[in-house]
């Protein structure tokens, strides 16, 4: 029992302890919190106090800079105001000077209004003159002044076109005389002294064969053998009735020549089979490309042309196996450097870059990836890859026309490759484009009033031209033969020069009975 009274004793304590101590603790902290706000609003008012005194400066600080821009605006509006103020001065004394000018203006204009009144009366008392002149003229005349005028100007204009035709035809021939003497001589003597060759290449080639029974064996069983020749070389072999031959159809005569030479081989070697073709056109294609190099070798040694591109060289060779229009591209590039050479000889220009430009003027014509490009322009391009010279890329470009002419080796590379080009049996031409060549040739002569017939001769180099008597006269006969050469030269195509022969005649005829 006492234990227990003892307990509750000691419990009794700490909570009167307990709450004896949290009473401490809680004035205490009371107190601590005043000083803490007593702290805090000491703290706020300091800062207060000096966040009025920032305010305060940057105000002043303000309102300096304002009244600083307003002093400066202030300024700026005064000289404004200065410089309108000089501008109107000025402008007022050039006001009284337009016065005083008007004023000038007006004086000249009544002297010149009274001039012009004078004048007027002159010119009245002229054209009074003038028409009892001209009254008087028609009296005796019996003519009115506009029929006068009319036949005046007529007989003027027949005068002047005879005259104008007369100093034609002798300033055309003085021309011709004069400027195409030295051409004519230089253009003759650089083809006398060329030998060309007559050369026409067919897309056709014939293998001829000692039998027809190896034409058997060439088409082998079921075909295959001509199938596979076919395959290989890219050309359509013929085997018909023709005896002892057969036809090589292709447009290039690359491939024809591979073909003909891998027949060769194969009759000669009598085993013709599937696989034994494929070696044999692989062979051969091998021994092609060595020979068309070879060629390219061959020809620049021969015309004396040196340092060419390893790859201008290979194409020189290609020009064996091309042609255009018919004309073997090699023979006629080979010939044109050849005329160059000549003609820059007699002009005495650079005879070895004349030759190289002839030889390479057609290299664009060779490679078959770029058919868009004209040639010329494609061979410029190559030139100018493989570091030819200037002057030579330009005369490549140059020889149709596509680009300008800067050099005299161009001009000479051009008309060279015209002679070459031009003259008989060098190129072929398809008959139909022939034949309507020369229908527009004569029905073009047709067109003009007082033409009888026409006929185009000398394969189109010639074209004669009959009118009739009664509604051509001499003279006219003349004017119709510059008019249709004139037209022919702007409206047409051709090779060469055309000749237009205007033949008038009077024929009388009668019977007798």
């Amino acid at each position: 029992m006492d234990t227990i009274l003892i307990i509750a004793a000691l419990i009794v304590g700490l909570g009167l302890g307990a709450a004896i101590a949290f009473m401490l603790i809680k004035k205490a902290n009371e107190k601590k919190a005043d000083s803490i706000i007593k702290e805090a609003e000491t703290k706020g008012e300091v800062l207060i106090k000096e966040k009025n005194l920032l305010a305060k400066e940057k105000f002043l600080q303000l309102k300096a800079e304002h009244e600083k821009l307003i002093n400066e605006k202030n300024n700026a509006i005064q000289a404004a105001e200065n410089k309108i103020k000089q501008k109107e001065q000025t402008i007022s004394q050039k006001q009284e000077q337009v016065q005083r000018k008007d004023a000038e203006l007006d004086t000249l204009r009544q002297n010149l209004t009274h001039q012009l009144e004078v004048i007027t009366v002159k010119q009245q008392e002229v054209e009074k003159f003038h028409r009892r002149q001209v009254e008087q003229l028609e009296t005796l005349s019996g003519l009115s002044a506009e029929d006068a005028k009319a036949q005046l100007v007529e007989s003027l204009k027949a005068e002047a076109r005879t005259d104008a035709m007369s100093h034609i035809k002798d300033i055309v021939e003085e021309a011709k005389i004069n400027a195409n003497k030295e051409a004519k001589k230089i253009v003759i003597q650089t083809i006398q002294r060329v030998a060309t060759e007559h050369a026409i290449e067919n897309s056709v080639s014939v293998f001829n064969i000692e039998n027809d029974e190896i034409k058997g064996r060439i088409i082998g069983r079921e075909g295959r053998n001509i199938r596979a020749l076919e395959a290989a070389t890219g050309i359509e072999i013929i085997v018909d009735d023709t005896p002892e031959a057969i036809i090589l159809s292709g447009f290039d005569p690359v491939r024809r020549e591979i073909a003909r030479l891998s027949l060769h081989q194969l009759v000669t070697d009598g085993r013709i089979h599937p696989a034994r073709i494929e070696e044999v056109v692989e062979k051969v294609k091998k021994q092609i490309e060595e020979e068309i190099i070879e060629i390219g070798k061959r020809t620049t040694i021969d015309l004396g042309i040196h340092g060419l591109h390893p790859e201008l060289i290979r194409m020189v060779g290609r020009m064996k196996y091309r042609s255009s229009y018919g004309q073997n591209l090699l023979q006629h590039s080979r010939e044109v450097a050849n005329l160059c050479a000549t003609m820059a000889a007699e002009l005495g220009l650079n005879v070895k870059m004349a030759k190289r430009a002839g030889l390479l003027h057609d290299i664009g014509k060779v490679p078959d990836d770029q058919p868009e490009v004209p040639h010329a322009i494609l061979g410029m391009q190559l030139a100018e890859k493989f570091k030819e010279k200037p002057e030579v890329c330009n005369a490549i470009g140059a020889h149709h026309d596509e680009i300008e002419m800067n050099t005299l080796i161009a001009p000479i590379v051009q008309v060279c490759d015209a002679i070459s080009g031009a003259r008989p049996g060098a190129r072929r031409e398809v008959v139909e484009q022939y034949i309507k060549r020369l229908k527009d040739l004569e029905a073009l002569a047709l067109s003009y009033p007082g033409v009888e017939k026409t006929y185009a001769i000398q394969a189109g180099r010639e074209l004669r031209v009959i009118v009739s008597s009664d509604k051509v006269t001499d003279k006219d006969s003349e004017t119709l033969s510059f008019d249709i050469s004139q037209r022919i030269q702007t409206e047409m195509t051709y090779p060469g020069q055309v000749k237009v022969t205007v033949i008038r005649e009077t024929r009388a005829v009668n019977y007798a009975k």
